[in-house]
C-alpha cells in the first residue's frame, strides 16, 4: 500500500482530516467515497467534499450537483432515481427527493460520525462511531437507534433482506440480526484479528468479510462462525462483492482480488497506476468500482475499463462531462 494513501485512509479511519477544508467546495477537489445505482442507467457518485455526480444514461454524461454539506461526507444510498440520502460527520443526514437538485437536513438522535447507509425497500439502516446503528421503517423520514451492545465504530452495515443483516467494524467487531435489527447479536471470532471494512452475503448462509492487513473471512452458517481464507496481499481490503457469474471481487488500493471458484480461493489482479479502489457496486448485470478519483466498469466479465467521461477533479467549463471512449485498465488472465 502506498504510504501517502495509507496516511489518508488512517486519517479517515480515525475521523480526522488531512484534506482541504470543505468551506465551499469551490476548489474543485473531489475524493470519491461512495456510489449508488437505483436503476441500470441512473448512477450517482459522491465526493467527500460535498459534490454529487449523477448520470441518467449509464455513464455517457454526468451532471454535477452540490449538497451544500459543511461536514465530511462518507456514504449515500438511493431508494429510487429521485429519493436519496447522504451521511457524514457529526450526525449529518441530508435527503433529496429530486435526484440531488435540492437537499434538506434530517434530524438524528446522534452527533457521532456516520459511516454507512443502506436500504432494503423502505427499510433503512445507518452505522457509525461508538457502535451507533439507526433504523428507519418509513423510507428515511424518521430514524431510531437500535441497541448494538458495542462502542466500537461500525464501518458498514449490510442487509440481504429486511430481516437478515450484518454490521462489521473496528477491532474485529461482528454483529448479526435475523429480525431487522430489533436484536443484534455480537459474534466473537478468533479469525477476526483486524478491523473489518466490508461484508457481503450471497444468500442467508454464505458470506464474506474483508478488512485491514489482507484479512478475508468466510461463513457457511449465516455469520455465526467465521473462517479465515488465504489472502495473496496484506493491503487494506475495502470492498467485497460477487458478480452475476458468481465471480467474487475484492477491491483494494492497488487492484483487485478475484475468485473464479465461488469464493473458495482468491488471486491478485493488479491494475495500471494507483486508483485507490474503495467501493464495488452492482449496476444492472455488471459491476462498477470507484477509486479516489476514478470509476471503473466491468466489461466482458473479467475485463475492466475506466469511465473517462467522469473526471471529477478536472476543471470543467460546464455542468456536465462529455462521453469518451473508455480505456482498458485490467484483464484477468
Amino acid at each position: 500500500m502506498a504510504k501517502g494513501m495509507t496516511l489518508v485512509r488512517l486519517a479517515g479511519f480515525l475521523g480526522i482530516s488531512i484534506l482541504p477544508q470543505l468551506a465551499d467546495g469551490g476548489d474543485g477537489s473531489c475524493w470519491l467515497r461512495d456510489a449508488a445505482a437505483p436503476s441500470k442507467s441512473v448512477i450517482y457518485t459522491l465526493c467527500e467534499q460535498g459534490t454529487l455526480w449523477g448520470t441518467a444514461d449509464g455513464g455517457a454524461t454526468w451532471a454535477k450537483r452540490e449538497t451544500g454539506a459543511k461536514e465530511r461526507l462518507r456514504a449515500m444510498a438511493f431508494l429510487d432515481a429521485n429519493r436519496g440520502f447522504v451521511i457524514g460527520d457529526h450526525g449529518l443526514l441530508l435527503a433529496t427527493e429530486d435526484g440531488g437538485q435540492k437537499w434538506q437536513a434530517r434530524p438524528l438522535e446522534t452527533k457521532e460520525h456516520l459511516m454507512d447507509i443502506t436500504f432494503v425497500g423502505e427499510a433503512g439502516w445507518i452505522s457509525g462511531f461508538q457502535g451507533v446503528l439507526l433504523h428507519s421503517a418509513d423510507g428515511g423520514r424518521t430514524w431510531a437507534k437500535q441497541e448494538t451492545g458495542t462502542t466500537q465504530t461500525l464501518e458498514t452495515v449490510y442487509f440481504l433482506d429486511p430481516d437478515h443483516g450484518w454490521s462489521v467494524g473496528w477491532a474485529g467487531t461482528i454483529l448479526l440480526t435475523t429480525d431487522g435489527g430489533k436484536a443484534w447479536k455480537k459474534v466473537q471470532s478468533d479469525a477476526a484479528t483486524w478491523s473489518l471494512t466490508s461484508v457481503y452475503f450471497r444468500d442467508p448462509q454464505n458470506g464474506w468479510m474483508v478488512g485491514f492487513a489482507g484479512q478475508i473471512l468466510r461463513t457457511h452458517d449465516g455469520g455465526v462462525t467465521w473462517q479465515a481464507q488465504e489472502s495473496p496481499v496484506k493491503n487494506w481490503l475495502t470492498s467485497v462483492l460477487f458478480d452475476s457469474s458468481n465471480r467474487g471481487w475484492i477491491a483494494f488500493d492497488d487492484g483487485f482480488l478475484v475468485s473464479e471458484d465461488g469464493g473458495g480461493s482468491w488471486k491478485s489482479v493488479p491494475i495500471e497506476g494507483q486508483c485507490f479502489l474503495s467501493k464495488l457496486l452492482q449496476v444492472d448485470e455488471s459491476l462498477w468500482v470507484i477509486g479516489q478519483s476514478v470509476v471503473l466498469r466491468q466489461a466482458g466479465g473479467v475485463k475492466w475499463t475506466r469511465i473517462e467521461s467522469l473526471v471529477p477533479n478536472r476543471a470543467l467549463g460546464g455542468e456536465t462531462t462529455p462521453a469518451s471512449t473508455p480505456s482498458a485498465v485490467v484483464s484477468v488472465k
